[in-house]
């Protein structure tokens, strides 16, 4: 099943999408990997605000290469999202919508997922020049200093993922090994 829907992703919108489903994204989300998701960590345990409220918002596990002359960004593929796994339950209490990266994610944060009513999707490795086709704005907007780790705001139109953990506790990785085994 194909879906066209908005970013930021309301929990509404987020507990409609199951496992296995394709969707088009529209709207803003933002960037931030390892180097980003501790720096936050840091943040959240001095007490600090961050520097994004990330209740709703998407976060795609990604780092750019530069921009081509004329584009908004270079090379747009996702990372290993488990590299973010002992962030993430944290980020996900504390209200944000979705996750984009590409692989299995830990126990941890697939139940935090099902407990926030969030989502895990993952866009296709390998394909970063054309996924980034899809991003129409980049800015950086925190830690700068990190470079390509970064948090950068997107501005994506179509941007095209599969839904892997739903916030009813699917999870596509075990059950396309399920069927496959049929």
């Amino acid at each position: 099943m194909e879906k066209h829907i908005a970013a930021p992703i309301t929990k509404d919108v987020a507990r409609t999408l199951r496992a296995g489903e394709y969707i088009y994204l529209t709207g803003t989300i933002y960037t931030a990997r390892d180097a980003a998701h501790k720096r936050m960590d840091e943040t959240l345990s001095r007490k600090e605000a961050l520097p994004v409220d990330l209740n709703g918002q998407v976060i795609y596990y990604m780092g750019p290469s530069p921009a081509r002359e004329g584009r908004p960004i270079g090379s747009a593929g996702p990372t290993t999202a488990s590299r973010m796994d002992k962030y993430t339950p944290r980020l996900l209490d504390m209200g944000l919508g979705a996750m984009i990266g590409k692989g299995k994610r830990s126990k941890e944060v697939l139940d935090a997922v099902v407990r926030n009513e969030s989502v895990y999707m993952a866009a296709v490795g390998g394909a970063g020049a054309l996924l980034s086709k899809c991003i129409k704005e980049s800015e950086v907007v925190a830690y700068d200093d990190l470079g390509t780790e970064a948090i950068r705001k997107l501005t994506v139109e179509d941007f095209p993922v599969i839904v892997v953990a739903d916030s009813a506790g699917n999870n596509l990785y075990e059950t396309a090994i399920k069927e496959y085994e049929k």
